[in-house]
């Protein structure tokens, strides 16, 4: 029998690869393609009032119009003509869980979101496909003035004005080809506002399952944190596998107030077939706090640059990441900040892993304004390579337009140290355990920003990620 030890295997996703049959009279799926008439029919289904309806369509006039941009992994194995931009249940969404159609309540089920509900959330949106089946929010955190809803309906409601103005002005649909597909097909989503003053003690969570073969998911968050409030908001997301691209083409626009403070937790464990094509973007006052934390471990290609403007005096931000990049994958992560009230600070702590021939890519932008004086940034970019096959890329890109800041930068790539490996065997631990365990170790920094079930889920992951024969 060949000796196996020192396989690194793709990752057990049978938690996460079971499929619901959604062939049935009970879903409704738009045609495949991207057009106008599609884009009327997606508007229609969400009962879009005029200026949505208007803006989709000028998205689309943007989409069409704008080039990829010329670096970065190749998407050629995503075909727009393909892709069917609106699926859903035809069930309306619900407030109680009991009332979420089997089927449906099956799949969030076997992934523990009503378990983690319970246990340890404020709220919950849960999204299938392209609609929200399941939002709730608990009693005591809606006293407090927090409104945490669907999108949809919180357009049609009395923040409806709020809505209009913050909407895409964050990620404009000129940003890039699919900020503009977003703007033309968006569908599902949470809209989030906590009032002046208020801080919600435990986190508010979304969780986007894409069941749907040859589809795309597009929902769009948006959170307005008023001024001296404060909020812990966590994003979970995963997909079967299919033989066919899959597309994720989501929307995140965060306002961070004046001395507010806003944490943005994600484990993404989308399947890789899945084109992660997805915009996140803060906007900070005065005092104010952009708190990134960020676990990627799937997709086929990733394109994911979360991004902050520094805007208030004093502001800060902070970003910690993992990707984790195996056969067939190449993620093209980082962390954009842009600068421009006086002492800003910034802190960027990126780690990847890449294994099996898998590419890990961090890519920066740091811009420093004129008026940002005093600025302060640290960048530090750690990567791991498990074997020979794989590939780890560090590309900053620093634009400073003071004298009166301090910037710093520093990344180090390497790989698992025989000697280390060596040492733990010798204390017994068999070799795959070790090497799990310098890798656990290595995304220790990642994991402890992580509420504690969050945490278990990544390292977990990892674990399932190292485990060979």
């Amino acid at each position: 029998m060949a000796d196996n030890r020192q396989a690194v295997q793709d990752i057990d996703r049978s938690l996460y690869d079971f499929k619901d049959d959604e062939s049935g009279q009970e879903f409704y799926r738009i045609e495949e393609g991207l057009t106008e008439d599609i884009v009327l029919q997606v508007s229609e289904e969400k009962n879009d009032p005029d200026w949505m309806r208007e803006f989709r369509l000028k998205c689309l006039g943007i989409y069409d119009q704008t080039e990829m941009v010329p670096w970065g992994p190749a998407i050629d194995g995503l075909d727009m003509g393909r892709i069917a931009t609106y699926v859903r249940h035809k069930g309306e969404m619900k407030t109680d869980w009991a009332d979420v159609p089997e089927e449906i309540k099956n799949t969030f089920e076997r992934l523990g979101i009503p378990q983690a509900e319970r246990e340890s959330l404020a709220g919950v949106g849960a999204q299938y496909d392209s609609e929200l089946v399941y939002h709730n929010v608990r009693e005591e955190v809606a006293a407090q003035g927090v409104v945490y809803t669907d999108l949809e309906s919180a357009i049609r409601g009395e923040y409806a004005e709020m809505i209009r103005e913050h909407f895409m002005h964050l990620v404009p649909p000129t940003d890039h080809k699919f900020a503009a597909l977003h703007g033309a097909v968006w569908s599902g989503g949470s809209f989030v506002y906590v009032p002046k003053g208020v801080k919600v003690e435990i986190p508010l969570q979304s969780y986007f399952r894409l069941n749907a073969k040859g589809a795309g998911q597009f929902e769009h968050t948006l959170i307005i944190v008023d001024e001296g409030a404060d909020l812990h908001f966590i994003e979970g997301c995963s997909a079967p596998k299919y033989n066919v691209a899959n597309l994720h083409a989501g929307c995140v626009e965060l306002y961070v107030a004046k001395k507010a403070r806003l944490r943005y937790s994600t484990i993404e464990n989308w399947s890789k077939n899945m084109y992660n094509l997805n915009t996140k973007r803060a906007i900070v006052e005065e005092d104010g706090v952009m708190e990134w934390v960020s676990g990627s471990f799937g997709s086929a290609v990733s394109f994911l640059y979360p991004s902050t403007i520094l805007k208030g005096d004093r502001s800060r931000m902070e970003y910690t990441g993992i990707t984790f990049s195996g056969a067939g994958q190449n993620l093209d992560t980082g962390a954009k900040v842009v600068m421009q009230g006086e002492d800003t600070s910034c802190v960027i702590s990126s780690k990847s892993i890449a294994k099996d021939g898998g590419i890990g890519t961090y890519r920066s932008s740091v811009i420093v304004g004129k008026n940002a004086r005093r600025a302060k940034a640290s960048i530090s970019c750690d990567s791991l390579m498990l074997d020979s096959r794989s590939r780890s890329d560090t590309i900053p890109a620093m634009d400073i337009r003071t004298n009166d800041a301090d910037i710093g930068h520093e990344a180090r790539i390497g790989r698992i140290s025989d000697e280390a490996v060596f040492y733990l065997m010798s204390r017994g631990i068999p070799e795959a355990d070790a090497r799990a365990m310098i890798v656990s170790g290595f995304a220790d920094s990642v994991s402890k920003e992580l509420p504690l079930e969050y945490a278990v889920e990544m390292n977990n992951l990892i674990k399932l990620e190292m485990s060979g024969g």
